[in-house]
């Protein structure tokens, strides 16, 4: 990690552009073999290609991947789209959720430290989660992150369920209401995520952007 400090403050520089960070908390447990895993694969995949080809938000999005799966791995340090090149996912092992969910919280205070050192302007960040099942590890303390970091305009948190999501757990996590995935529709859901940071790296940091509703009819989740 620190290694990558210098390149980090490189980066600043030669990109002084306000900064969009997302981390993508992606469930790779064994009961997402197969299927499921190969449509997350082709969605991750679409979701890079997309921000890539937009100017604006190829310079300003940064993306980081933590997946949980048996153990909780940083697959991807935060980089802007240009740099970001998705690993193939391999489904395996439990759930840690909530070890993943504190990782990410701390990534983001890491970050956002880095860039006010940098003088770096930056929006709200994101935390996206996608699981197909509930947390095998302790999540409370997890859950109070989420609501202090909410509540403290620290950071948005989306959770998004596959079939056989907890969603009651989901739902004590989450201050905002999980979503459900029709069927693997990962292509639409990384389409709206890819469209909605590019809306908000469009914007002023200090805006409030408006998001398209992906549980409206024949959108790609159901409440």
């Amino acid at each position: 990690m620190a290694e990558q400090v210098p390149f980090g403050a490189l980066s600043f520089a030669e990109n002084p552009e306000p900064r969009c960070p997302c981390v993508l908390l992606l469930d790779t447990s064994g009961s997402m073999n197969g299927r499921p895993i190969e449509a997350l694969n082709a969605g991750l995949l679409q979701y890079r290609d997309e921000l890539a080809a937009d100017s604006l938000a190829s310079k300003r999005v940064e993306v980081a991947v933590v997946t949980f799966g048996g153990q909780v791995q940083t697959l991807h340090d935060f980089s802007t789209a240009d740099a970001f090149f998705p690993s193939t996912l391999m489904a395996e092992g439990n759930t840690p959720m909530g070890e993943a969910i504190v990782r990410a919280t701390d990534m983001l205070s890491e970050r956002k430290s880095l860039y006010r050192q940098n003088g770096i302007l930056f929006y709200r960040p994101w935390i996206f989660l996608i699981t197909d099942g509930g947390p095998t590890d302790a999540w409370q303390s997890a859950a109070e992150r989420v609501r202090q970091g909410e509540a403290s305009k620290a950071f948005s948190f989306f959770a998004v369920g596959v079939e056989g999501a907890n969603l009651d757990v989901l739902k004590q996590i989450s201050v905002r209401e999980p979503l459900k995935l029709d069927g693997l529709r990962f292509r639409d859901l990384f389409q709206w995520l890819s469209n909605s940071q590019k809306a908000v790296s469009r914007s002023q940091t200090t805006d409030e952007v408006r998001l398209a509703n992906p549980a409206a009819p024949g959108g790609w989740a159901s409440v």
